[in-house]
């Protein structure tokens, strides 16, 4: 009996010191933040990575969409958004304060299909254009044989798939629609949610990316690390220069090859239908929004202090999922950015 009692307060002691030790787990500060799914899989990775840096804090992030992550922080019912989508000048007008716009990475929109053997396609912009406005409509029209002369396209109809919530991806994706086809500008144009001339919809880049698994003869659109995930296959875009050129990081990364230079102090940038031989024309930054000025300073520091990790030892997770990491001329403008997120006036960077 005594033995036992001995082991209880031993028992009792340890678990007093871990406890001392780590804290009650109601100490850790838990952030929010909700929007794109275009960036998921690595800001999974990236909370994941970083509550081992910083184990006061740990972050909550709903992928919702970028529409719905606009509006969470609009409603400042989140920490912070994220959006691949730039919030326009009507939308920063009614937040309750001022919006940053905070580059975190780059990453390319693909076409991806369902099709037998699932061959590597070519598409002109022209092209891909008509599809998504309803004027070509089956996989062995002429135009689509005569940009793929090698491959055997079925004589099936081509089912459109987009997405049903409001969304970056979209932005990026009819953004570049916008720029290669006049009709496409003045019929839908471009923004996070369209009225869709035709197709299908799914909800979030994993909908989207769904519903092209699932359903033969499909032609729809998601974030490279999307289509790689479900082996689906993706296709060449013909870019500005004429070279029909597949996503990658290295082409995704000569697409912003301008970016620095031509950087609006704001960050709200279109990498869509760059120069360049190597250039693949369907790509974009993500951004976090935050507020300038934070309303809690214990919040806002955390919030700084991921921003921070994020931009600099966090872009090397970049790649592996799939993403370009930020050029280094726009991580020392993004650098001075966050130094101008304040509390009371005061800037929440530490000395870094």
């Amino acid at each position: 009996m005594r033995d036992v009692q001995t082991f209880s307060k031993l028992m009792n002691m340890i678990l007093a010191v871990f406890l001392f030790a780590v804290g009650p787990a109601s100490a850790q500060l838990l952030m929010n933040g909700a929007g794109a799914t275009f960036p998921y899989p690595l800001y999974s990775k990236w909370f994941d990575e970083y509550a081992k840096v910083d184990r006061s804090v740990r972050f909550n992030y709903q992928s919702i969409g970028s529409g719905g992550g606009i509006r969470q922080i609009m409603a400042r019912t989140v920490d912070f958004g994220a959006s691949d989508g730039p919030m326009n000048d009507e939308q920063l007008s009614k937040a309750p304060g001022e919006l940053l716009h905070i580059p975190m990475v780059m990453g390319a929109v693909v076409a991806t299909y369902n099709l037998p053997g699932s061959p590597t396609l070519r598409f002109p912009p022209d092209l891909l254009a008509d599809i998504f406005l309803g004027k070509v409509t089956r996989w062995n029209d002429p135009r689509i044989e005569a940009a793929n002369p090698e491959v055997p396209l079925p004589n099936q109809p081509i089912i459109v798939v987009h997405r049903s919530d409001g969304s970056g991806t979209t932005y990026i994706w009819v953004d570049y629609l916008s720029k290669v086809s006049n009709e496409w500008k003045q019929k839908v144009g471009r923004g996070t949610s369209v009225n869709w001339p035709v197709g299908l919809g799914g909800k979030g880049n994993e909908g989207v990316a769904g519903q092209v698994k699932n359903t033969p003869g499909t032609l729809g659109y998601v974030e490279l690390a999307y289509a790689v995930t479900n082996k689906l296959p993706v296709a060449a875009i013909r870019n500005r220069a004429g070279s029909f050129v597949q996503p990658s990081i290295e082409s995704t990364t000569t697409a912003a090859a301008g970016a620095a230079k031509d950087m609006p102090p704001d960050f709200r940038v279109s990498l869509t239908d760059p120069p360049g031989e190597d250039a693949y024309p369907i790509a974009g930054f993500t951004w976090l929004l935050v507020y300038r000025e934070q309303p809690d300073e214990v919040r806002g520091k955390a919030l700084v202090g991921f921003l921070w990790w994020a931009i600099h030892d966090g872009q090397k997770y970049a790649p592996h999922l799939l993403y370009a990491p930020l050029p280094a001329p726009v991580v020392k403008m993004v650098e001075a950015k966050i130094r101008q997120i304040t509390y009371q006036g005061k800037p929440l960077l530490s000395s870094n």
